[in-house]
């Protein structure tokens, strides 16, 4: 949820083109399984992190769009407003909304798009999500791109904050959607995609030993979720964001369980989850990028809270890599072309992670600790289960990974574990 500032700034013509009139004609990019296209449209999410390089996802986002006609409309009302930002005059060193709108729209085009706009919306100018001009502007576009920030500014902008309503600006992106166009976003800006129950703040530890609560709090540390939820755009499970690199494995277990949500889709930094036809029978999901997704399956997961603290079993743990497939009617994975089996040889023990959701209390701790583990527990014959502990203590809460019942680990280079399907997760407190 941290604002993208970089360093090579566009600030012309940010607001160019909020009189163009509407064009009729609907992206013809088909999906990434070449079908196509559907009368509904895309969503490309990036769990933040997202590398001004990264050709794969900038250019799935302009394909989509229509390729070399592409034109995507960015909105960057996540990040703070000129009026916010202390170096607002220095083109190296601005975070808000306007220079990021500028740096996003820079990057499209650099990556191949015909024409990228700053959409100038953010919470300076909140009355723009209602003006037919800016409407007009977006309705000109193929495609959008949500920056990051804090997800509650697009609550503030777009949906008329605790009303909880389309302004106009967001009707006619809902309308675009459906009309084929392809809607992206990047940690703030994957979230607000959500349905009910965004997340709106939280570290793992926090939320496994005091549990979530609905609202926005300033406390960062306190799991917290907007239970009316986001824009809405992918209802099959809950969305979280940068979850290996900061470790949110823990609050997104414990959020989906507080809240009656069988299922989570955990995104890993600069990796994109691309979903198909979302909200209909047909949605299916592709993960593109360098890291990952977790998949976090709670349908036979079963939760108690005692005197020594929160306890979580029979969850399952699926982590998808590039290239592959899920379908989320059937909530079948299936990896990649390419990928086959892997036939653990290695005989190693399996060692216990002390900072298995990355504490920022820790100076010694590394990222993307829990897939490390369940990785490693996948790559040896020597056990079947493997623990992991918080770093924080008070109470230290046990992570236990398990590779029965149906789990299966995926390679393809022949000895390394990439994609895991159906992991078991128990939490228990010491």
């Amino acid at each position: 949820m941290r604002a993208h500032s970089g360093t090579a700034r566009r600030r012309t013509a940010l607001a160019a083109g909020i009189a163009l009139t509407l064009l009729a004609t609907a992206p013809t990019a088909h999906a990434l399984n070449e079908r196509p296209r559907q009368p509904h449209g895309s969503l490309v999410l990036v769990g933040g992190g997202l590398k001004d390089d990264n050709k794969q996802v900038y250019g799935e986002i302009i394909k989509r769009a229509g390729g070399p006609a592409a034109r995507i409309g960015v909105i960057t009302a996540a990040s703070v407003p000129e009026s916010q930002d202390p170096h607002a005059g220095d083109p190296d060193l601005c975070g808000n909304s306007a220079c990021n709108g500028a740096h996003y729209a820079e990057l499209f085009e650099r990556h191949g798009a015909a024409d990228a706009q700053w959409i100038p919306l953010d919470t300076d100018h909140v009355a723009n999500a209602d003006s037919d001009a800016v409407v007009a502007q977006v309705n000109s576009m193929t495609g959008f791109f949500f920056g990051g920030g804090d997800q509650y500014r697009y609550l503030t902008t777009l949906l008329h904050g605790d009303r909880h309503t389309d302004s106009k600006v967001l009707a006619a992106i809902r309308a675009k959607l459906a009309h084929g166009a392809v809607v992206s976003g990047s940690s703030a800006g994957a979230q607000i995609a959500s349905g009910p129950d965004m997340v709106s703040g939280g570290e793992s530890y926090e939320g496994l030993r005091d549990g979530s609560a609905p609202g926005y709090y300033e406390d960062p540390a306190r799991l917290a979720h907007i239970p009316e939820g986001g824009f809405g755009f992918l209802r099959s499970g809950l969305v979280d964001t940068h979850t290996g690199a900061y470790g949110r494995e823990g609050r997104a277990l414990r959020l989906a369980a507080d809240t009656g949500h069988d299922r989570v889709y955990a995104l890993d930094e600069n990796t994109a989850l691309v979903v198909d036809d979302p909200g209909t029978h047909r949605e299916h999901l592709t993960v593109l990028g360098p890291h990952g997704v977790a998949v976090l399956d709670l349908r036979g997961a079963r939760t108690h809270t005692s005197a020594a603290g929160w306890t979580l079993r029979g969850a399952r743990y699926t982590y998808l890599t590039d290239h592959d497939r899920y379908d989320t009617r059937t909530w079948a994975a299936r990896p990649a072309p390419g990928k086959r089996p892997l036939n653990p040889t290695s005989t190693a023990p399996v060692p216990t992670g002390t900072d298995v959701f990355h504490s920022s209390a820790n100076p010694d701790g590394t990222p993307y600790a829990f897939r490390t583990t369940a990785r490693a527990l996948a790559s040896t014959r020597a056990q079947d289960t493997a623990n992991a502990t918080t770093f924080e203590s008070g109470p230290r809460f046990d992570v236990t990974f398990g590779k029965t019942g149906g789990f299966s680990a995926w390679t393809g280079d022949g000895t390394t574990a990439q994609t895991l399907i159906g992991m078991r997760i128990g939490i228990t407190p010491g």
